[in-house]
């Protein structure tokens, strides 16, 4: 990755590159007991994938000083990606006695070339800190996967008896467009106000088609049922507010009010079935209050609403039968999550050290989560087990959180996190639940050895848990993100990172790092649930130990002031290609 800034009088330019290449392994297995229609069944997988990818981002960026109060940003950006993705299963069935063997291969490669156009203004008045901005964001492009995926069912002796073909090619578009403006003003008794507004619009199209080779057969037979056509559009309009101050010096403050309203809209274009939610304006208030005790003790409380929708894979109701044994499909009836959140913290200075040390609580109405269900399987008619995404009625989170940092010695920088919860997932009121307590902890030491060598080793420990600390709200298929198990629990693991740094030449210009994570294998994440007709472990793990090599040169000077004023040049509104 590069970047160079070039400035003279009014007009400044400035370039970004990067080329990045990847290859990632993923590991894991799972085991399955199931009961459908009084026929017992239990399947286990052993998965072998490995990842090759590349992504290469470029941006080009000019800023231009009207005068000193008010300045024009605009850029283009240009990213080409892709990825290619093989996996290999191992796939042992017990049924009615009999067992049966089969290996699964699947060959697949997806690319994306998608453009973007970035526009702000910023307008500065005649008192300090007086600022008004107006940014525009845009990003779309093209995106194209083709996946083959082979099983060759095995004997006792693992010769080839048959084998089945399925392929999955697809093509669609992306569109994602940001308005927003936002406005500060300072009073002279200290207060400040915040205001703006903010359009996000997000357009998708996909065209999937799914066809099979049947065991004899020459042909691939369309599967229109498991064909991923559809059109969808998500809205998000929001107005928000804040005022801040202090009392006489000695308590600051922070009240806000958000208010926000959504809509999604979506198509599946084989049947001509439409989905729409229309959620409500809602509200989110929020208020900070700190209290300054001594030069070296404060204390903080906070109280506010957040909310989380659910995400495109989450929404579109289609069956994905890539995997025909762990079978995904998305919930349109989906209704964002909405939390209340509540903290009170105290913290100390001594030395060089500082002690924070807070307690919590939040409940979640709508969570989110990841369910396994038996439903008709609408590509062999018969009863099967779909992973789908439903909105429990609620969850309750509360615990204690200690957090401690220190420059113990003059080579030693250490930082040790330790946080004690209770979790609790309410599904229905058919389905019961217990809460949970369990423990995560992180502990990082940083030792700065002889001769601008610095070394740095991190461990992590989550314990047995149904909403893990580090559970995951990015984009991705089910099953394949670290999220809250509302069937069962997520298995204690942990991990191990090490990064050794070398700096030299003058100033310490230049560094290389070398950083290998998971040192020991153990940061998978294993999910075990139950529900309806079946048990089930579940296990994956990404990257293990994997090496990182870093070469970083600094060289001119950097050019804080631009930095500032181009808030929006790694804010890439729908990085995320379907």
């Amino acid at each position: 990755m590069g970047s160079l800034n070039a400035r003279q009088n009014k007009l400044n330019l400035s370039f970004t590159g990067m080329n990045m290449r990847m290859r990632t392994n993923t590991e894991g297995d799972s085991h399955r007991t199931s009961n459908i229609n009084n026929i017992n069944s239990t399947v286990d997988q052993d998965i072998e994938g490995k990842t090759k990818g590349m992504i290469t981002f470029g941006r080009l960026g000019l800023d231009y000083d009207f005068s000193p109060r008010t300045s024009l940003s605009i850029a283009g950006v240009l990213v080409e990606g892709k990825f290619r993705p093989n996996e290999e299963t191992l796939i042992s069935t017990q049924s009615e006695g009999k067992t049966s063997l089969s290996n699964r291969i699947s060959e697949s490669e997806r690319s994306f070339k998608p453009r973007g156009l970035q526009a702000g203004i910023v307008q500065k008045f005649k008192t300090e800190g007086e600022e008004l901005t107006v940014d525009f964001n845009y990003f779309g492009g093209n995106n194209n996967s083709n996946g083959l995926y082979t099983t060759n069912y095995l004997n006792d002796i693992n010769q080839i008896t048959g084998t089945k073909k399925q392929q999955n090619i697809g093509s669609g578009n992306n569109k994602f467009i940001t308005i927003q403006t936002d406005y500060v003003k300072p009073f002279k008794n200290g207060m400040k106000l915040e205001t703006g507004l903010r359009a996000q619009i997000n357009k998708l199209k996909n065209l999937n088609d799914n066809s099979i080779q049947d065991i004899g057969e020459e042909d691939f037979k369309n599967i229109s049922s498991a064909s991923a056509n559809y059109d969808s559009k998500n809205s998000v309009y929001a107005a928000y507010v804040s005022l801040g101050g202090n009392f006489k010096d000695w308590v600051s403050y922070k009240v806000g009010l958000r208010a926000e309203n959504s809509t999604y809209n979506g198509e599946l274009l084989n049947t001509n079935e439409k989905f729409k939610n229309n959620y409500p304006l809602s509200l989110f208030p929020s208020v900070f209050l700190s209290k300054k005790l001594t030069e070296k003790d404060q204390i903080q409380m906070s109280v506010t609403r957040r909310v989380n929708r659910p995400n495109f894979f989450q929404t579109i109701p289609v069956i994905d039968y890539t995997d025909s044994l762990n079978i995904t499909k998305g919930n349109a009836d989906l209704v964002p999550e909405f939390t209340t959140s509540g903290e009170i913290s105290y913290s100390r200075t001594h030395g060089k050290g500082t002690f924070l040390a807070s307690v919590y609580y939040k409940s979640t109405n709508n969570l989110i989560t990841r369910f396994l269900t038996q439903e008709l399987n609408p590509v062999t008619g018969k009863m099967d087990f779909i992973n789908t995404y439903i909105n429990a009625n609620s969850s309750k989170n509360y615990g204690a959180e200690f957090t401690y940092t220190n420059n113990l010695k003059k080579w030693w920088d250490l930082t040790a996190d330790l946080n004690f919860y209770n979790s609790k997932i309410e599904v229905d009121d058919s389905t019961p639940s217990e809460a949970m307590w369990t423990v995560f902890g992180k502990l990082n030491n940083t030792f700065n050895v002889k001769n601008n060598w610095n070394l740095q080793v991190a461990f992590e420990y989550q314990g047995k848990t149904n909403m893990p600390v580090t559970q995951g709200q990015s984009f991705g298929p089910p099953m394949n993100q670290a999220q809250s198990s509302s069937q069962g629990y997520i298995k204690p693991f942990y991990g191990v990172d090490l990064a050794l740094k070398k700096s030299f030449l003058k100033n310490q210009a230049a560094s290389v790092t070398l950083a290998v994570n998971d040192i020991f294998r153990s940061r998978g994440n294993t999910i075990v649930s139950s529900g309806e007709g079946f048990t089930q472990s579940y296990y994956r793990l990404s990257n293990p130990q994997l090496i990182k090599l870093n070469l970083s040169y600094r060289f001119g000077k950097m050019d804080m002031n631009m930095s500032k004023k181009n808030k929006n040049q790694n804010s890439m509104e729908g990085m995320q290609m379907q």
